[in-house]
């Protein structure tokens, strides 16, 4: 007999002589470590399983930028109440409402440089179907013509009623690669000095509608998450900053976007 079998059979005999208590104690000497394993395994398999099953592609996302978190413990539902607002099939597709992403051009950290990178591929694959950012954040991805132009792809009583909130890039600041065009971020008017009120299109060359400025009776506003713009009294390009509200260029759902903004206005 070889020593491992041996030792088995000196195990076999133990155990016959010992209570339930003491097997139980037996087990857990010898076998906590494969124990753990197992379940790790078993644990890590069904949630695998469970996220595989219940993953469903965005019929919706917004992306909120650099909001107040603390002021959005209403928003996290909206997602599941604008499913139904939407008729949003739910077996095949979410609604998302995203407040994480927060970006600064003057912040290099780790964070602002992935969350600017996690928007740009989504942007860029046609995930996002709205970008709603503080005026500085929302001008910089206009220069970069992220958003359609509203007065071509809003229905006429629509464009009627948000008239009055546009906002307006001008597209002659557009770099198209010559020398009479801004080439980089670096040589765009210094926010601090360059004074244009993106409301009125009159102030500009080519003005172009990309955006909603967010009346003070939208849902999002009513949290009061863009209240620190107006609290800190922050400006850029000579005017008070405000929450704006644009449509991806690379968005293909443009009726659930008019839907969204029926909701946020109820």
């Amino acid at each position: 007999m070889s020593v491992v079998e041996e030792i088995r059979e000196q195990q076999k005999k133990a155990l016959k002589d010992m209570n339930t208590k003491e097997k139980l104690a037996y087990f857990w000497d010898y076998y906590k470590i494969h124990t753990f394993v197992v379940i790790a395994v078993i644990a890590f398999a069904a949630t695998f399983i469970y996220q595989y099953a219940t993953n469903r592609d965005y019929g919706f996302y917004a992306a909120v930028i650099n909001a107040d978190t603390t002021a959005l413990t209403e928003v996290n539902p909206w997602g599941s109440e604008f499913e139904e607002y939407a008729g949003i099939d739910t077996e095949e597709y979410q609604a998302y409402i995203d407040t994480s992403i927060a970006l600064s051009d003057n912040d290099s950290t780790q964070y602002s440089m992935s969350s600017t990178e996690k928007l740009l591929a989504m942007v860029q694959t046609g995930i996002v179907d709205v970008i709603v950012a503080d005026t500085a954040v929302f001008e910089n991805y206009a220069q970069y013509e992220y958003f359609m132009n509203l007065e071509e792809v809003l229905p006429a009583e629509v464009y009627e009623k948000y008239k009055d909130c546009l906002y307006y890039t001008d597209a002659a600041t557009f770099d198209t690669g010559d020398d009479d065009t801004y080439y980089s971020q670096d040589e765009l008017p210094d926010p601090d000095t360059y004074v244009i009120n993106h409301r009125d299109p009159s102030t500009m060359e080519k003005p172009v509608a990309v955006g909603i400025c967010l009346p003070e009776s939208n849902k999002l506003m009513q949290t009061g998450c863009y209240d620190y713009l107006s609290n800190m009294g922050t400006t850029y390009q000579g005017y008070p900053s405000e929450a704006v509200l644009g449509i991806p260029v690379t968005s293909t759902k443009l009726d659930t976007v008019l839907k969204f903004l029926e909701f946020m206005e109820e």
